[in-house]
């Protein structure tokens, strides 16, 4: 039986339209330096909002014998609250082979604009030269130095959220995992935007919207190869790798999910904001009716992209009220 995709928002279809032939879904790894090379224009973002914040990087301990790790530290340019503001804890996108630190900020910066929050924004090193797990132990490293270091950054380590799209939703999500298993920082919740969470892909969703979209099954293929290789949908693949793995989604904290229904991770994040509940957990599942992967940047004035950010930053909210 021929797998039929659901329709695209009208207003994303026509968007998607006119990218057609310049940004094909079909990401393989021929294109991964055209990828970073792209994602190099993120250097050139505005960081400080127009004077909102206080930009700075700084060079942290990286996990044991690695590199020293990139963050990206945002603080208001208001005065802190004398108890210490809470702090977004930033995991960029870029298919885990491109980014750097400043991809995909705008939004969380948006949001610490509303709410009174510092932004730390976390880089870690880029599959296939450097395969899992050093990505996500570079995320993990850079949440211990963000909890250790909330105050002197003006935060509050009692209310760290960690917030990441596409494949730095995956890695967010890992991030809640390994945290939870080390007993290291307890984030205060965790946003996955869009998350990249299965390297199985083989889902009804990653079939039907094979060929479509800006991120079909052979991109995800192309990406989750470049962090696990070979071992890549086979049976021992670390759950702090493709949190889709763990056994065990109990003790984590409150997640807000979102998705659209028209893209490669739709049944990946339905099913695992189902685990978290049927663990006892608290999550927020959010199925954007027609939207394609990353529709909130691809198309920022359409109407289910402004939906879907008022809705992120809405949760955030009720979060951080307590």
């Amino acid at each position: 039986m021929s797998l039929v995709p659901p329709p695209f928002d009208p207003e994303l279809a026509a968007v998607l339209e006119s990218f057609r032939g310049v940004i094909p879904p079909g990401f393989t790894p021929a294109d991964v330096e055209a990828a970073r090379r792209g994602a190099a224009a993120c250097e050139l973002v505005d960081v400080t909002l127009e004077g909102a914040f206080e930009a700075e990087d700084r060079t942290v301990p990286g996990p044991e014998g690695a590199p020293g790790v990139s963050l990206l530290l945002c603080r208001p340019t208001a005065a802190p609250a004398p108890a210490g503001l809470p702090v977004i804890y930033h995991v960029h996108g870029g298919g885990l082979v491109a980014g750097t630190n400043r991809a995909g900020v705008t939004e969380p910066l948006a949001w610490a604009r509303d709410l009174g929050a510092v932004v730390v924004s976390v880089e870690y090193r880029l599959a296939p030269e450097h395969p899992h797990p050093a990505p996500v132990e570079d995320v993990y490293a850079g949440l211990l130095w963000t909890a250790e270091h909330a105050r002197e950054i003006g935060g509050d380590p009692d209310r760290i959220v960690v917030a990441g799209a596409s494949a730095g939703g995956g890695l967010t999500a890992a991030l809640a995992l390994l945290a939870r298993d080390r007993r290291g920082p307890r984030p205060l919740g965790q946003l996955l935007m869009g998350p990249m969470l299965d390297d199985r892909n083989d889902t009804v969703s990653s079939r039907q919207m094979a060929g479509r979209g800006l991120w079909d099954r052979t991109a995800n293929e192309t990406a989750w190869t470049a962090l696990l290789g070979d071992r890549r949908g086979g049976p021992r693949v670390s759950p702090y790798a493709a949190p889709a793995r763990a056994a065990d989604l109990s003790g984590l904290p409150p997640a807000f999910l979102d998705v659209g229904s028209a893209e490669t991770f739709r049944d990946e994040v339905v099913g695992y904001a189902s685990r978290i509940w049927q663990a006892g957990g608290v999550a927020e599942l959010h199925v954007w009716p027609g939207g394609c992967h990353g529709f909130d940047a691809l198309a920022p004035d359409a109407a289910l992209s402004r939906t879907a950010r008022a809705t992120r930053v809405g949760w955030l909210r009720r979060l951080l009220a307590g």
